[in-house]
């Protein structure tokens, strides 16, 4: 009989055996409460965190139900403290309630008197309320964000009830195909997502996040939800490439017409009732301590609802103006909830909640994303590489192994293997991709392109017209490109999740001939660059992804005696 499969150790870290028979099961199970920190071959890291299980409690789990369930697949007896903690943090969520209050300000509750006396006596958070001679609590509708921020880093998230602005009414349909016709058809998922964030109207909806994969179609639960709210929208994403597909989307799933979506960027500043913006656009300021330019956009339009996409990288000028708009309903969208500046739990409490999320692999079993293979593909240095890596310091190592010429012959031996697919060719250093454009004669995407260039490049890549394309990190978000079934990595960022599953995201779109989809990572052998590359692959392992790792002197073996038997036939 085999033993439990986790260790769940005082410090809340969970160790999961992964040739235990109940891996798959232990991980998805884990994935709704805890954090994957590390991810060696054998064992794998996760953490039971704040942030997590309050989540795990806004998604409907219960402490009870999580505790038993730790208790029975744990091998070794768990030591009480860790229990009690997991309780003690799903206790607490709901535990403070903002609720409307009178002369215009917000109450804010607590069923525990003395918590909330001891709350409210705290520095950061005593300068924000008011308490009066019976000891109610309450603030001023504008620093209904500043409390909220104060309070959950003290360790005490806010349930926020205290209702929404309702913006001016905007009616409009989506525009879906009949029942077994061509066209768009909302995904049962997509419109269960839509419909757990707003809650049936009420106000315990209304704020949050939506978790799904590249590829599942984030856009239409946005554009679902706007259609549930009817109301003016003002949607916040990556870049004007990613503003201009979400007013294509607009207009081709609604009823909405060209004079009722605007585009604002650097290019436009068109405020109409939906107003697509970049979040670059709004951190604009002329110089370093002026104020920003456009941040007044969100009090214009009467905006009823907030859209952040990709709000895993909403930047804190953004945050900071988000605590003053916190009676507007915010739905923010993601593939993943992970922030490598670690303000996740800011997310949780000025967005809101998780409200709905799906594994890839589920997704992918059901047909709505393509098979994904990856592969890290080990390139050693060469002699003279590794004379300057050694003796570099820390930053200049980083540099040095991503710019491995070796990697050359890798990625030429990779567009030899996928002669036939739709490739793109993704990294993170303008020299070295410009350098590798030029050898394979790649058309190349930075983010000096000019947005004229860029949609030329992007709407040939769907046409078929070309069939490679080499991306910075500008392709890392929102970049509609369905038939892209190959993706090579040849340099990142560090150690991001966050960019491995965007990365990833780019090829997940399920193929026409039904085929899989392949993902390779080129690292530089033994170097700090293998090191990040490990972290970045911690986000495909909590979603089930194997990475098959390669040699790289292997791989160019196979290529040549490929080359060599098409030569003799």
């Amino acid at each position: 009989m085999n033993e439990p499969p986790l260790i769940v150790q005082t410090d809340r870290t969970v160790l999961l055996e992964t040739t235990h028979p109940e891996y798959e099961a232990a991980r998805d199970r884990l994935a709704r409460f805890a954090e994957l920190e590390k991810s060696p071959e054998y064992v794998h890291f996760y953490k039971i965190t704040p942030v997590s299980c309050w989540n795990a409690a806004a998604l409907g789990e219960r402490a009870d139900d999580i505790c038993d369930w730790l208790v029975r697949a744990s091998r070794f007896p768990i030591v009480p403290t860790v229990l009690s903690q997991v309780r003690e943090w799903f206790r607490r969520y709901g535990l403070l309630r903002l609720a409307p209050g009178s002369n215009g300000r917000l109450a804010l509750r607590c069923d525990e008197p003395a918590t909330l006396q001891e709350l409210v006596e705290q520095p950061t958070v005593e300068k924000l309320v008011e308490v009066d001679d019976d000891g109610g609590v309450s603030l001023a509708a504008e620093a209904r964000g500043e409390v909220k921020q104060a309070l959950v880093k003290l360790g005490y998230p806010v349930d926020d009830r205290a209702g929404y602005r309702q913006g001016e009414t905007l009616p409009f349909a989506l525009r879906e195909a009949p029942a077994g016709g061509p066209g768009f058809r909302l995904r049962e998922y997509q419109q269960a997502a839509a419909s757990a964030f707003h809650a049936g109207g009420s106000d315990r909806g209304g704020c949050g996040v939506v978790v799904l994969p590249c590829g599942a179609g984030k856009t239409v639960v946005g554009i679902a939800a706007m259609g549930l709210l009817q109301t003016n929208t003002l949607v916040l994403t990556t870049n004007t490439v990613a503003v201009r597909q979400w007013v294509r989307e607009l207009l081709e799933k609604t009823t909405l017409t060209p004079d009722q979506v605007g585009e604002y960027t650097g290019e436009h500043k068109q405020v109409r009732p939906v107003t697509v913006a970049t979040y670059q656009i709004l951190t604009h300021r002329k110089a370093k301590l002026d104020a920003f330019t456009h941040l007044d956009l969100f009090d214009q339009g009467g905006f009823g609802l907030i859209v952040y996409d990709e709000v895993h990288l909403l930047p804190a000028p953004v945050f900071r103006a988000t605590a003053g708009i916190q009676a507007r309903r915010r739905l923010g969208l993601t593939a993943t909830l992970v922030r490598e500046d670690g303000r996740a739990d800011e997310v949780f409490s000025l967005i809101g909640p998780k409200r709905y999320e799906l594994p890839w692999k589920l997704l992918e079993r059901q047909g709505f994303l393509a098979v994904a293979l990856c592969q890290e593909v080990r390139t050693p240095l060469g002699a003279a590489r590794a004379a300057r890596y050694n003796a570099a310091g820390a930053r200049s190592q980083i540099r040095i192994a991503a710019d491995n010429e070796r990697k050359e012959d890798v990625l030429g031996a990779l567009l030899r293997r996928h002669a036939a697919d739709r490739v793109l060719v993704i990294g993170q250093y303008l020299e070295q991709l410009q350098r590798l454009a030029t050898v394979f004669a790649l058309p190349l995407i930075t983010g000096q392109t000019p947005n004229a260039e860029r949609d030329r490049l992007y709407a040939d890549f769907r046409a078929g017209q070309i069939k490679r394309l080499m991306v910075s990190k500008v392709g890392n978000f929102a970049i509609d490109l369905p038939d892209a079934n190959v993706a090579i990595e040849v340099s990142g960022t560090f150690g991001s999740r966050q960019e491995e599953a965007q990365r990833l995201g780019r090829v997940l779109r399920p193929k026409a001939d039904g085929g899989p989809a392949s993902f390779y990572t080129v690292v530089s052998a033994d170097t700090r660059e293998q090191e990040f590359a490990r972290k970045r692959q911690l986000f495909l392992t909590e979603q089930g992804y194997a990475y098959e790792i390669v040699q790289a002197d292997d791989l160019l073996a196979a290529d040549a005696a490929a080359a060599g038997a098409e030569s003799r036939a």
